[in-house]
């Protein structure tokens, strides 16, 4: 158990039988009445995000999440095969486990799962990938003056707006946490 007193970004705690990571919090002393705690959780499964308010000194189950290092080997319809790289074991995930990570994931990737009793309940990707195009426009001599963007078909099969001068077969580096184009490697 854990005090509404003691929350910190980043704790991961139970709260109506699912998990959820404190984003923001505030505590209020008003002139008047008692303390509370005012907190901003997402759900760690769907991404969610709610405001709750806590009286001040409540105590909440604390949820403990493992973070398991594992291969992603490959897919077959909505399932993907993953192997933990110490115990060498398999895991699949579904594409709702994954989310907007399955658009970036390649053959051999090395990526977090995070795990909660036993059970897979999200990902946690590399924060940027280097991934090839293999689909754009051709940008046209000229156009970069203007600084615009294109949208370009990823390996995976994203498709990110990049910069005019990004041609087919160039390597970029894509954000995962946003979806943009970082820079041409």
């Amino acid at each position: 158990m854990i005090s509404t007193n003691d929350f910190h970004t980043g704790l991961t705690i139970e709260l109506d039988g699912e998990v959820y990571t404190v984003v923001d919090f505030q505590h209020v002393k008003p002139g008047k009445g008692s303390a509370f705690v005012r907190s901003k959780l997402k759900n760690v499964k769907t991404g969610y995000v709610m405001e709750r308010t806590f009286r001040a000194g409540e105590k909440l189950p604390r949820a403990h999440i493992d973070y398991r290092e594992m291969q992603y080997l490959y897919s077959s319809g909505d399932e993907n095969h993953f192997m933990d790289t110490s115990t060498y074991e398999q895991l699949i995930l579904s594409d709702e486990t994954l989310g907007d990570g399955k658009k970036y994931l390649k053959e051999n990737m090395v990526i977090g799962v995070q795990m909660y009793e036993g059970a897979p309940i999200g990902v946690e990707l590399p924060n940027f990938v280097e991934l090839a195009v293999v689909q754009t426009d051709p940008g046209l001599r000229g156009d970069t003056a203007t600084g615009g963007s294109k949208p370009a078909t990823l390996e995976t099969g994203a498709i990110v707006q990049v910069p005019l001068f990004v041609n087919i077969g160039d390597v970029i580096r894509v954000d995962t946490r946003t979806g943009q184009y970082l820079e041409r490697v």
